[in-house]
């Protein structure tokens, strides 16, 4: 039986993994993040109804289940706290059922203004950060002088860290690159208001999951961004600074290894991006933009328009290998209804060779993809919920994807809403 899922995007981000993510969570005692901050926009669509979540997991909406963020997320207390009020207000109770691992590093006001300055001094050459801040934190985590969760349980040890942890940011910002530095009391000040409401909420997140293991409950395990987006598999240095591929749930939630039983790979019939970057695939014609205004492709987490382009099976099938793939997803199928002639890009051309071996940006900008050419379907598929009511080629499309990339396709999502769906294979069998 599988209990123990991990759903990932297997793209670039952005592939609907809110919406599978809450229709999982029917069948689920807990929903847990693992990686990321609050760059992540996951939107839940549910009897029209739209709901944009960020920092907590998407089964926040089902009533009896438990919210747990791993050691691998970055918090911001402010962007965390705006969020559980956000749901307080459509009548979503929250801190009775929500877990932070007291291990989950603390994004600082800091931390943003150099995320910020780092990217207005790179110019053209900007990665495309959402400019909140990730970056930074991850970095202060792994040089070891980061502040955590649990550091806000004891402001006197808070104090001092925060001094030694803010002079180094301020004399970034102000000498490096010539903008003002922030008041250590301020921040202070903030963060001790915000943990009278933060603290009891922390708790040992990798014990509630032996526990639940342990019963017998299935969980849940939510990536954000995507696999494209890996800071070591990903296309560096477009990247983000997690990692995003399946086998980060690990050490980002504190599980032991071989306790994941399946992982969903989620992506999009067609393929975007958001921010800077090699994309093989783009379209800059009339497609593209049908298939961006179609597809309402505007960053849920920053509002910024998404690039759109042809399905990229080369990448594609690669994210399948980097996490072990059990079964696919394709969403937002319906995007495609009323396409002549859709394309498929099944190799790359790199001045001669075949496929490179790694997605790194200095690689894929040097690509040239090769296309296969497949007949549209003029049927709208917008909300069928069987595979049979799809239109003929709409179903040899599909199966080309599962043939190129090795793996079956177990979910089809036709449409936002919660029940616009056809199940193939059930992930928890």
């Amino acid at each position: 039986m599988n209990r123990n899922v991990v759903v990932i995007g297997a793209q670039w981000g952005d592939e609907g993994k809110g919406k599978i993510v809450d229709l999982l969570t029917a069948q689920v005692a807990a929903v847990v993040r693992f990686q990321g901050g609050h760059n992540a926009g996951h939107t839940l669509v549910i009897d029209g109804q739209e709901t944009v979540l960020h920092l907590i997991p998407s089964g926040v909406l089902r009533p009896d289940v438990e919210c747990l963020i791993g050691n691998g997320v970055v918090i911001a207390p402010d962007a965390l706290l705006e969020e559980i009020q956000g749901l307080e207000d459509q009548g979503v109770q929250i801190r009775d059922r929500l877990v932070i691992s007291p291990a989950c590093p603390v994004i600082l006001p800091s931390h943003k203004a150099l995320d910020l300055a780092r990217e207005k001094r790179a110019g053209k050459g900007a990665i495309g950060t959402t400019g909140r801040g990730i970056g930074p934190a991850y970095e202060d985590k792994v040089a070891r002088r980061g502040i955590r969760m649990g550091d806000l349980l004891q402001p006197d040890n808070l104090r001092a860290r925060l001094e030694e942890q803010m002079a180094l940011h301020n004399h970034l910002l102000e000498h490096f690159y010539g903008v003002d530095p922030l008041a250590v009391d301020t921040v202070y000040d903030t963060l001790m208001r915000q943990a009278e409401i933060l603290t009891p909420l922390v708790g040992d997140v990798s014990e509630r999951l032996f526990w639940l293991r342990q019963q017998g409950q299935r969980v849940l395990f939510e990536g954000a961004q995507g696999t494209l987006l890996d800071i070591d598999h990903g296309t560096y240095p477009y990247v983000t600074s997690s990692n995003t591929v399946a086998g980060g749930v690990y050490s980002g939630a504190g599980i032991g290894a071989g306790t994941v039983d399946y992982v969903l790979g989620i992506t999009k019939a067609y393929t975007t991006r958001v921010g800077g970057g090699p994309f093989p695939t783009e379209l800059f014609d009339e497609i593209g933009a049908g298939l961006s205004q179609r597809g309402k492709e505007v960053g849920a987490s920053t509002g910024r328009p998404r690039r759109c382009g042809w399905l990229d099976l080369v990448a594609l099938r690669k994210a399948v290998q980097l996490n072990g793939v059990t079964g696919l997803c394709i969403t937002k199928l319906d995007v495609l209804d009323g396409i002549e002639t859709l394309k498929l890009a099944v190799a790359y051309d790199l001045e001669g060779d075949d496929a490179p071996v790694s997605l790194d940006a200095a690689t894929l900008e040097k690509v040239k993809p090769a296309y296969i050419e497949m007949e549209g379907w003029s049927g709208p598929t917008r909300g069928i919920t069987r595979l049979e009511d799809l239109p003929a080629a709409a179903r040899l499309y599909l199966d080309r994807i599962a043939d190129f990339v090795g793996a079956p396709i177990h979910m089809i999502s036709t449409g936002p809403d919660r029940e616009e769906n056809i199940i193939l294979q059930p992930v928890f069998d």
